[in-house]
This record gives C-alpha cells, structure tokens and sequence, in this order.
C-alpha cells in the first residue's frame, strides 16, 4: 500500500469515527426533540419511530404555560449568572496570586487543600451544607444555591485561571509598574483583558454547571416559586406515571440556553482551555 493510500485510509477512517461519535452524541438530543414534538397518543405507540405523523407543540405550550416553566427559567438564570460572577471574582484573585507566589507555602498548602476537595463526592457533603444553610437561614433562597455552586466551581476556575496567568510574560506588568500602575490598576488594566478567552472559558464553565446542577437545587429549594429548571422537570414524573411529552419538552428547553451559548462562543471556550497549555 501507497504512501497516498495509507493517508487517504487513515483519514478516512478518523471521519467516518468522528461521525460515529457526533451520531453517539446527538442522538438523545435528538430522540427527545422527536418526543417532545409528538402527540401523546403517538409517545405511548408500542412500536417507537423516528417519524412524527402529527407534528405538534402542544407539549412545549403545556411545560411553558400550564407548568409556569419561565418562572424556573429566570431562577436558574438567577442564581447561574450569581455563582459565575461570583465565582470569577474570587477565582481571578486567587488565580493570580497562585501563579506569582506559588512558592510561598501558605500558597502551596491551600492549593494542596483546593485539590483534595475536587475528589470529594458532592453527594457526601449533601447533609452538611443542609445543616449550614439551615443554620444560617438560607434554605429555600437563592443564596444556598449560589453559594454552593460557587463553592464547587472555585477550586477548578481557580486552577484553569492560575494555568492562564502563568503564559502571561512578567514583563508586561514589569512595563506596568515602571509607568506608576499599582498592582491592582496593572491586574485591571493590563493582565486581565489579555486573558479574555480564559475568563469566557471559566465563566462558561461555572454557568454551565450552576443550570444544570440537580441535586442541592432539589434539596435546598421546596417552595415552588424559587425552583430551578432542573429539578422543576421532576414534576412531570408521578409516583404511578409520567407525562412523557412535558417531560421531553422541559428538557429540551432546559438544554437550549446552554446548547446556544456554547455554540456561540466555543471559540473563546477552546482557546480559553488552550491558553494554559504552553507556558512562555
């Protein structure tokens, strides 16, 4: 075989896995899309089908009206944009301080501490942040979400934001300070709008994981006007039934902001991972 034939085979064949695996990925996006678009006699067909007969949006008006869906909507809206501005605030600090003192022990001790908590379940700390946020008053409130959501997503940001500043050379913020920048104004005014692509990429992150978090939303939050949208689709679930067609609808809509703003700005996701990657 041809050094051409090799290549040609070689690309071929990673293609056509990268199609296998797009069509591995999508398809529960697209089963549910299908779902929540067939009426309810044709979701309970015996036989399930890719095709709808009688297409409808019965189910997305039901979730959207009956259901009060944009109240959960603007909850999950809430208390997502809370935990990433939040959590960006906390994590460019100490980020920064993680890059430019990270031989100083207190730094590398907290760190060591930050790692340790990223292999800890979230499940097993379920019951004591209950009993906090209980103690301090703040179950069923916005506040219990965002700061749990925060609380998990810094030790990461941190890390990826601390990978950021390292690539940035000392030098600009050496230039900085010759000119009279404190280090507040060089951090600001100099370092921080370099690292754009990193702080959509974290920021990107804790979003995405505050909208879809389930467990402490289904917990925290038992009065129905402050519900998030992930858990608020578990009302389509009942102890003898399920509403299939509102359930594949709430889902759809409760993947769609994140599906769009991904889409969107993936370029600044991919270079913002990427910008870490080589130190110089």
């Amino acid at each position: 075989m041809s050094t051409a034939t090799r290549r040609i085979a070689g690309k071929s064949l990673t293609y056509l896995l990268l199609v296998a695996l797009c069509l591995y990925t999508l398809f529960p996006f697209v089963w549910m899309l299908i779902s929540a678009l067939k009426p309810k006699d044709e979701i309970r067909a015996r036989t399930p089908s890719f095709f709808i007969h009688s297409p409808t949006l019965e189910n997305f008006v039901q979730v959207l009206v009956q259901h009060d869906f944009l109240t959960y909507i603007r909850n999950s809206l809430i208390v997502s944009i809370a935990a990433c501005a939040l959590s960006l605030a906390i994590s460019l600090l100490a980020g920064y301080a993680f890059s430019r003192n990270y031989r100083m022990k207190a730094v590398q001790g907290t760190s060591l501490a930050m790692l340790v908590s990223q292999m800890i379940p979230g499940v097993l700390l379920l019951v004591p942040l209950y009993i906090t946020m209980r103690n301090l008053g703040l179950l069923d409130t916005y506040g219990s979400l965002i700061l749990a959501y925060t609380t998990f997503v810094i030790p990461l940001s941190t890390f990826m934001l601390s990978s950021a500043y390292d690539s940035i050379p000392l030098s600009l913020e050496e230039a900085a300070e010759i000119d009279g920048a404190g280090r507040m104004r060089t951090l600001t005014s100099v370092v921080i709008p370099v690292m754009v692509p990193s702080i959509v990429s974290v920021g990107l992150y804790s979003f995405i994981t505050a909208w879809n978090e389930f467990m402490f939303g289904y917990i925290f939050i038992s009065t129905d006007s402050m519900r998030t949208i992930t858990p608020a689709i578990m009302l389509f679930k009942g102890a003898n039934s399920v509403d299939w067609g509102g359930l594949m609808a709430g889902s759809v809509i409760a993947v769609l902001p994140v599906a769009l703003i991904f889409l969107f700005l993936q370029k600044y996701f991919i270079s913002g991972l990427m910008s870490g990657a080589v130190k110089g």
